[in-house]
């Protein structure tokens, strides 16, 4: 079994766990037909349109 030759130091170690932890706000574009904030190439989950078609039927 491989065992280090030095320590690792608290700064490479930080690194390493940090690498994955990278968070990333998500796009949001406006929907054409009701304004709303949503996230592209999705149907609107609002209005129910998707590249102004009406996908869903959505119940007011």
């Amino acid at each position: 079994m491989g065992v280090p030759k030095r320590k690792s130091s608290k700064q490479k170690i930080r690194q390493r766990r940090s690498a994955n932890a990278n968070l990333v706000v998500p796009n949001l574009s406006e929907c054409p037909q009701c304004h709303e904030f949503i996230v592209p190439h999705t149907v609107c989950s609002v209005c129910g349109y998707y590249k102004n078609k009406e996908v869903l039927k959505i119940k007011a």
